[in-house]
């Protein structure tokens, strides 16, 4: 047995250093390869979140068609967001130039203010010697350069990504048959369809519970906007409720742009700071109240991880990866809840990697 543990924990020493290479060699294989990679984690994310829409339409319709429209629903409600933000974004485009000046004329104000903190730091810069320095701009790519070159990429991309995700969840019950009783033992059957079902489960309700709460939080951020006057409000409120899927960071841009917008348009820095204030205060209530009641438990994710799923994601696949991020860490949370979660820490302190002590369960036999 002392033996038969040894060599048990020499391949979970194996299987730790396989893992952590993975880990670390992943990122480059998948930004390389993010035509075909994006795609297909897309198809995979959309395929989970629209199979209970589909059999619930397959009850009505064929397969095919119930697989069709659950796509077309998706795609109609993504169009409808992104026209409600788009739209209007466009039409106020003529006014970033004057806003531009504005936001300059009231830091300008702000630094006239503070004039002795450049003053001291033109003291410290004489005393240290310091001199300042040349610096050499290149002439980069101008922004319609760059949606010229990344709009074919784009395209295929969204394409491939709906096509994979229409076989996808047309195939999801037969896929579902052969997981299920192609299995040699009762056991592994039970286990596959647990998974299947909590990964379902756990992913579309999550989207489906965050969407909506997004939702109100968009209406309560156009109506505010409203109230205060600001240009193009239903912009405001699709906007906030896109960013609302990015946890963290989405918020924090939503700020900003709320500043930068409010400083730009307001007479003072005071009144223009107002709407990015409100939006904060909102965002506390519905991130630490409204959020944690509607999850619960169930949802409740450590905010290391989600941090950490953004920075991995949004290394590798930009703003796409930072949105699919979330449900990724769903997915394998759920995948990892119900075929053994690693116990690394203790692992290290020379317990057994998984809970389940495969040498207890060969004595009993």
């Amino acid at each position: 047995m002392t033996f038969a543990a040894q060599e048990l924990r020499l391949i979970s020493s194996l299987v730790i250093l396989m893992a952590l290479g993975l880990f670390l060699a992943l990122p480059f294989v998948l930004s390389i390869g993010s035509v075909v990679f994006l795609p297909l984690v897309a198809a995979l994310i959309l395929t989970i979140i629209l199979s209970p829409l589909a059999d619930k339409l397959a009850v009505w319709l064929p397969n095919f068609l119930a697989s069709i429209l659950a796509l077309l629903l998706f795609f109609a409600i993504l169009a409808l967001a992104l026209t409600a933000v788009l739209g209007p974004a466009l039409s106020l485009y003529d006014e970033v130039p004057a806003m531009a000046e504005q936001v300059g004329k009231h830091f300008s104000d702000l630094q006239m203010t503070f004039a002795w903190v450049n003053e001291l730091n033109e003291q410290l810069s004489a005393l240290s010697g310091s001199e300042g320095s040349q610096r050499v701009v290149l002439a980069g790519p101008t922004i319609l350069e760059q949606l010229a070159f990344a709009t074919p990429t784009v395209l295929l991309e969204v394409l491939l990504t709906f096509m994979l995700a229409f076989f996808m969840i047309e195939a999801r019950v037969r896929l579902r048959r052969r997981l299920l009783l192609e299995r040699q033992q009762v056991g592994a059957s039970l286990k596959a369809a647990r998974a299947i079902r909590e990964v379902q489960d756990r992913v579309a309700a999550y989207i489906i519970t965050v969407g909506t709460i997004n939702l109100g939080v968009g209406l309560v951020v156009a109506f505010g906007a409203w109230i205060m006057g600001l240009d193009a409000p239903i912009m405001w409120g699709g906007l906030a409720a896109l960013l609302n899927f990015i946890p963290y960071i989405g918020p924090l841009l939503m700020v900003a742009l709320l500043g930068l917008f409010g400083i730009g348009s307001a007479d003072t820095l005071f009144v223009g700071l107002i709407p990015a204030i409100a939006y904060v205060g909102l965002h506390a209530i519905e991130a630490n109240v409204i959020t944690p009641t509607v999850l619960g438990a169930r949802f409740t994710m450590n905010p290391v991880l989600i941090l950490l799923a953004l920075s991995y994601f949004g290394w590798i696949w930009g703003v796409t990866g930072a949105l699919l991020s979330v449900p990724i860490l769903l997915t394998l949370t759920a995948l990892v809840d119900q075929l053994g979660r690693p116990n690394i820490i203790g692992f290290l302190f020379g317990e057994p990697l998984f809970q389940t002590n495969v040498l207890e369960l060969a004595s009993e036999d």
